[in-house]
């Protein structure tokens, strides 16, 4: 089976090329965003292949796999095929709706040829998805291994863009967070964040590694600091669990589904966040026994074989 996705997501698209097909990733000379092609960050099998907007005029494709709202359109073009249409077709939503949090109508919520995809149960009670046919599947990490080490006494952060985002990323309230615990955080266009903040080197540093790199950098933090007030589950929260990280987050979106009890500490109170990021610093014994539940956690429901069980399903149902 052939499948057209367009590489968006680089994290997602990591687990979701390791099913059983053939992936087709539109690439174009410029390498935009409509034709990244394959990642240069991430490990993906030979079963992923490069194809032009030419070439997909002439591919075989059984499944198109939409991610943006411009991509049906987009799709049609660069194939000559309507999706849901002329080809089966889904439609991954990977965030929480933006313009208001009960009333944003879905792109495709007056489409019943598509089915929509949320990764979490919160986005798709919040969406207004009409008529759409939906389904949830949650995500899927490829387990980086139990790495953490906790030796810097440390909160890391992992969030791309933090000051063109603001307030959605918890980016106001990283100095607040500095105070209890120096800060490293990790991700793309993160070199400014410590000005914009006005913190000293000592208490936020910011770095943008590859995906080789990230994983041991994070492990040697004592915590994970996850002071997101609204984007859809994070891939970097569940990467930290599965590294054995013990967790501290703001209690938005789907983030008390993800942290049980005593896999981390998951609040609005300020004060029980303060509390809680000082008791994990203090103590690298408690730190180490909150991680592994965290790891226990996030094995038990975020693990890869269940990823692709879930979408093997859904694949076989759409297309039949």
């Amino acid at each position: 089976m052939n499948i057209l996705v367009w590489h968006v997501h680089g994290s997602w698209l990591t687990s979701f090329v390791q099913g059983p097909y053939t992936f087709l990733v539109p690439v174009t000379a410029d390498r935009g965003p409509d034709g990244l092609g394959r990642a240069r960050t991430w490990q993906w099998p030979d079963s992923v292949r490069e194809l032009t907007p030419e070439e997909l005029r002439e591919a075989d494709i059984d499944l198109m796999v939409l991610q943006r709202p411009h991509e049906p359109e987009l799709a049609a073009r660069w194939t000559g095929r309507r999706p849901g249409i002329d080809v089966p077709a889904v439609y991954v939503e990977h965030n929480s709706p933006h313009e208001t949090p009960v009333d944003t109508r879905h792109p495709l919520a007056d489409r019943g040829d598509v089915t929509l995809v949320h990764v979490t149960h919160f986005n798709h009670l919040m969406w207004d998805n009409g008529r759409a046919p939906t389904a949830v599947i949650e995500h899927g990490i490829i387990d980086p291994g139990h790495l953490w080490t906790g030796e810097e006494r440390s909160a890391a952060v992992v969030v791309n863009e933090p000051v063109r985002r603001g307030r959605t990323t918890g980016t106001d309230l990283l100095p607040r967070f500095a105070r209890w615990a120096p800060l490293e955080v990790f991700g793309m266009r993160t070199e400014s964040l410590p000005a914009h903040l006005g913190l000293p080197p000592e208490r936020c540093r910011a770095r943008d590694l590859p995906q080789g790199a990230l994983h041991p950098a994070m492990a040697r933090c004592r915590l994970y600091l996850h002071p997101v007030r609204w984007t859809s589950l994070g891939l970097s929260l569940l990467e930290a669990m599965f590294l054995g990280m013990p967790v501290v987050a703001l209690d938005t979106t789907e983030a008390r589904e993800a942290v049980p009890e005593g896999a981390g500490v998951v609040s609005n109170r300020m004060e029980v966040l303060k509390y809680a990021v000082r008791a994990l610093l203090a103590d690298p014994e408690h730190a180490r026994h909150t991680g592994e539940a965290a790891r226990a956690a996030a094995l038990a429901r975020y693990g890869e074989r269940r990823f692709l069980d879930d979408w093997e399903r859904l694949i076989k149902e759409v297309t039949r």
